[in-house]
């Protein structure tokens, strides 16, 4: 049997124990993971550091290698993380809704585990321990494919875990992961409906939408950003450059970083606006107006547009009116994260109306789409699509419901 069957199989079985696991023992679970990741933290560092040097060797570009990097502060922080989910409200049994029949069936829809949750991932090692412990905290079973850059770290850090979980009441084979990282073991893996319940792929478009074209078991599709902030003639000057230097340059390689700015061609504050960005090191690619007016905004093609950067560039053009930057928004935009910066209500009900997306900001950074921003405590990925999940996707998204029907002999007639 290979490698992905035995784990699958494995998985199956321990995702009918973990249904039965109360909201204290996976909690218990969960501090022993948090305690054992700062235990281990330098066999995970040398591990990761395996990886570090692959990825130099083989030309990886600093924004790649900043996800792939851990450093003692990161690990502290993620430990740190994985604590806070035993604070957060665990949702299983959940009572969701309930009412009596005209039969006199009491019926409860209760919050359940989706299952057996499989995890498909780039370069991220953060990621693999936020997937397991999200996972877990929900009752779940988790299968974890993460990409060769990453594969040392991962190891170690599923190591660690496991080791945690075999002190703890769960089942140490709730969680697993697949360390063969071929495409043929992942086409595969896709097509394991028998398993798997779910399949979330989190990373670029690239691997989203070969998981999407590829799977038959169900996709809870994580999405690309190409996220917008739209600075309306009203806006006021420092919150509207706040916004867009920190939409941009807080974090540029994530996908709730800005990657196009919309102007109005009216707003009075554009030579200030485009100098802060120019010394902060972002390079602007714009329309011809903005050419014209900026020796330093190179020229933008149809295609930056629509581009996820996750680098200190940004497509910029001017406007006319809410509606144009509504219209740019809804053609090239990935239904992710857009923001506007208005003092005019009705600008603002037509930007929130208007727009197909998952989260709409006004007066806000983009930045601000997270799990934990949200106050979900973390996140399993951010969700673009309209079925089951949309936006910061924490505990609640990951699991499903079922109907409890308590009666007193009824039959039907």
């Amino acid at each position: 049997m290979s490698e992905l069957l035995q784990k699958a199989e494995l998985l199956k079985q321990a995702s009918f124990q973990m249904a039965t696991k109360s909201t204290a023992e996976k909690d218990e679970a969960l501090l022993l993971i948090a305690e054992a990741l700062i235990d281990e933290t330098p066999a995970i560092l040398a591990a990761n550091e395996q990886d570090m040097a692959a990825g130099r060797k083989a030309g990886f570009t600093d924004s790649l290698l900043d996800r792939l990097q851990l450093t003692e502060e990161r690990i502290h922080a993620i430990a740190e993380a994985v604590r806070q989910l035993t604070k957060l409200e665990d949702p299983i049994g959940e009572v969701v809704e309930s009412w009596t029949t005209e039969h006199g069936l009491y019926i409860e829809t209760i919050r359940v585990p989706l299952g057996v949750v499989g995890m498909v991932y780039e370069a991220r090692p953060n990621v693999t321990v936020d997937a397991a412990t999200l996972c877990l905290k929900a009752g779940n079973a988790v299968l974890l494919r993460g990409s060769t850059s990453a594969l040392q770290s991962n190891k170690a850090l599923v190591s660690v875990m496991k080791q945690a979980l075999k002190k703890s009441p769960l089942p140490s084979d709730a969680l697993q992961l697949l360390e063969d990282t071929s495409r043929e073991t992942a086409a595969e893996m896709f097509k394991l409906n028998n398993y798997l319940d779910v399949l979330i792929p989190r990373g670029g478009a690239g691997l989203i939408q070969s998981v999407i074209a590829q799977s038959t078991v169900p996709v809870l599709e994580t999405g690309v950003g190409n996220c917008h902030v739209f600075i309306d003639e009203s806006a006021e000057k420092e919150m509207a450059i706040n916004i867009a230097l920190n939409a941009k340059t807080h974090r540029p390689s994530v996908c709730n970083a800005a990657e196009s700015l919309l102007v109005h061609r009216n707003w009075p504050y554009q030579r200030e606006l485009f100098e802060a960005l120019k010394h902060a090191g972002v390079e602007v690619r714009g329309d011809k107006d903005l050419t014209d007016t900026y020796g330093y905004v190179k020229q933008a093609s149809e295609e930056d547009w629509g581009q996820e950067y996750l680098a200190m560039t940004l497509s910029a053009k001017m406007v006319n009116d809410t509606q144009e930057a509504v219209q740019h928004i809804n053609q090239y935009g990935t239904k992710h994260s857009e923001a506007i910066v208005t003092e005019n209500e009705e600008n603002a009900d037509f930007f929130f109306r208007g727009i197909d997306a998952a989260v709409l900001y006004r007066n806000a950074s983009t930045r601000f789409t997270d799990g934990e921003q949200f106050g979900y405590g973390a996140e399993i990925g951010i969700s673009t699509q309209k079925l089951h999940a949309r936006g910061p996707m924490g505990l609640k998204a990951i699991t499903t419901v079922k109907s409890l029907v308590r009666g007193s002999g009824q039959v039907r007639n």
